[in-house]
């Protein structure tokens, strides 16, 4: 029975090996088995991409089969289109562990989808190929673009002038160069500004090759600087000058212009060398200045607007581009005028004649004044030699005092035209500016605009009139003190008379300072010693008088009189003995 048991038992494991021969057929089919497994089993390592295929939706989350012993699951926002999330779709996961603590795969669609985009970006392009993309975000140093994977758009390569805010490009598409590919760090850098430069590039040569002086091409303005403009004819930057903005007048190049303007410009010079090209704005209008001297013949009177200030003078502008000198000495016949400013204003309106025209030069000479009567041409006959004036002091120097006639006419009055008989060491001692005093007209000099004026003149001479009479030689008089010098002390002896008692007759001893004999405020009785009408000099003693005295003491002593020649002032020889040796003082 035993034996039937054991002969039973081996027919069926020659079926056992009989079947499994026939699943597992030949040795070649056995070997595709085994690498099939073992396959499977590399599949699960960790990084490694896997297909799966969802199975249901948990929350927020998507459970997904990859064929392994557990599920995983998936974030729904790794799915950029909600489309794609439909049960028993197949989806590229990649494996980030082979379980989590819940016993899951942790899985990640996102990281499977910048692999392979990477891959892709890889086999379909290279260095130097152009790409687009759309702006996605801005990050440290550029902005990321998305083209499958992103890639890194440098803010310096964004365009040719740095933007201000980069971050005004998101959202926006770009296309751009490959700069660099980096597979090692899944790195890509682009440039836009390249493809910008390089588009420019292409315009540039095709404008040098039609571009020609005189032309008027349409630009756009990109850049303004203090000196001028660039304009953007194209692919070049053209340079338009402040100075050949406009005819007139202009500051600053912004008063005409403003960044991203179109505007035509005509071409003035061209350097295909160094790849420059000078602009006009102002060259589309015929030059002012060419029809000036018919426009503006010399001797023509005009009204312009005032709009510059020099100390030399005013600028005055008679219409746009053209502009005239108004110099500063022909702004008023009679005025002493220290700046521009004291006449005019900048925008005052004014009328000006026109005396002289430099028409390459382009410069104008005008004249304020010339439209007026020159005041100097009348000046005789206003004011003829005798005339009394009423004037003010205006001003005062060493050597005389100016009186205001009228306005803008000034006379000089000299220190010498003060007082007949005072010696005046400064005006001030007779006038104070801005006193109002009567004057005569002495003399009148058109040609050099000179007015002399005197105010002695207007009393008799008392050197004629007067001193003969009042004094004489010998007389004794009183005078008080009101000038000391170094030389003598002056006498007031009467309005506008002084004598002089020099420092030789102010004792019979020697003196060095007058003023240890005598003090300013002084009265004092003194003798006449000279008299000079015609060099208008008194001459004073003080000791000759002292002199006298002791001797007419000695002489009633004596029982002499001598008096009365004395008081005469005689010529007998009495008197010439009581003032021996009378000297020519110098009053």
């Amino acid at each position: 029975m035993d034996r039937d048991i054991l002969k039973e038992y081996s027919v069926n494991l020659a079926d056992i090996e009989r079947e499994v021969e026939a699943i597992m057929g030949s040795e070649d089919t056995r070997k595709k088995a085994e690498s099939a497994y073992y396959d499977s089993i590399q599949n699960f390592e960790v990084g490694s991409i896997l297909k799966g295929r969802i199975l249901s939706t948990l929350g927020d989350n998507i459970v997904i089969d990859c064929g392994y012993k557990s599920e995983g699951m998936i974030p729904k926002f790794e799915f950029d289109d909600p489309s794609e999330i439909a049960i028993g779709e197949d989806v590229e996961v990649l494996l980030e562990a082979v379980e989590d603590d819940s016993g899951l795969i942790k899985l990640s669609k996102r990281k499977a989808d910048r692999i392979r985009g990477w891959e892709r970006v890889i086999a379909k392009y290279k260095e130097g190929d152009i790409i687009t993309g759309r702006v996605t975000r801005k990050i440290k140093g550029g902005l990321l673009v998305d083209m499958g994977v992103p890639i890194f758009l440098p803010a310096s390569q964004i365009d040719v002038k740095p933007p201000g805010d980069i971050s005004q490009y998101i959202g926006r598409e770009v296309t751009c160069r490959i700069l660099k590919i980096d597979e090692s760090r899944q790195n890509i850098v682009v440039s836009r500004r390249k493809l910008i430069e390089e588009e420019r590039d292409k315009k540039k040569q095709g404008l040098l090759a039609e571009i020609a002086v005189g032309q008027v091409r349409k630009g756009i303005v990109k850049n303004i600087a203090d000196f001028g403009a660039f304009i953007d004819l194209g692919g070049l930057d053209g340079l338009l000058h402040i100075t050949d903005m406009s005819w007139g007048r202009i500051s600053h190049p912004s008063e005409l212009l403003a960044i991203d303007d179109e505007t035509e410009v005509v071409i003035l010079d061209i350097d295909k060398q160094k790849e420059k090209v000078a602009l006009g704005l102002k060259q589309k209008t015929q030059n002012p200045w060419q029809q000036i001297d018919e426009k503006y013949p010399v001797g023509s009177r005009v009204k312009g607007q005032v709009v510059n200030i020099m100390s030399y003078g005013a600028f005055v502008k008679l219409e746009t581009g053209i502009e005239g000198l108004v110099h500063i000495s022909e702004m008023s016949w009679t005025r002493r005028i220290n700046h521009p400013s004291e006449m005019v204003a900048i925008g005052d309106m004014v009328e000006v004649v026109v005396l002289k025209i430099d028409k390459e030069k382009e410069e104008i000479s005008l004249s304020m004044k010339q439209t007026e009567v020159n005041p100097w041409t009348v000046i005789e006959e206003k004011y003829p030699a005798g005339t009394k004036i009423k004037g003010r002091v205006r001003n005062l120097t060493n050597y005389g005092a100016f009186i205001e006639i009228e306005e803008g006419v000034d006379g000089l009055l000299h220190i010498s035209d003060m007082s007949w008989a005072k010696k005046v060491g400064h005006p001030s001692e007779i006038v104070k500016k801005g006193d109002k005093i009567e004057a005569v007209v002495l003399s009148v000099d058109r040609e050099k605009k000179r007015v002399a004026l005197g105010l002695k003149q207007l009393l008799d001479d008392p050197w004629i009139t007067e001193i003969p009479e009042k004094f004489k030689v010998g007389d004794v008089v009183t005078g008080k003190v009101t000038k000391l010098t170094n030389f003598g002390a002056f006498l007031e002896l009467g309005e506008g008379i002084e004598g002089l008692l020099h420092i030789s007759e102010l004792s019979s001893e020697k003196v060095t300072n007058p003023a240890d004999i005598v003090n300013i405020g002084d009265t004092l009785e003194v003798r006449v010693i000279r008299i000079e009408p015609e060099a208008r000099k008194i001459g004073l003693s003080l000791k000759k008088l002292s002199d006298a005295e002791g001797k007419t003491t000695a002489a009633r002593t004596a029982g002499v009189g001598v008096g009365s020649e004395i008081q005469s002032g005689g010529e007998s020889e009495k008197t010439s003995e009581i003032i021996p040796g009378a000297t020519d003082i110098q009053a």
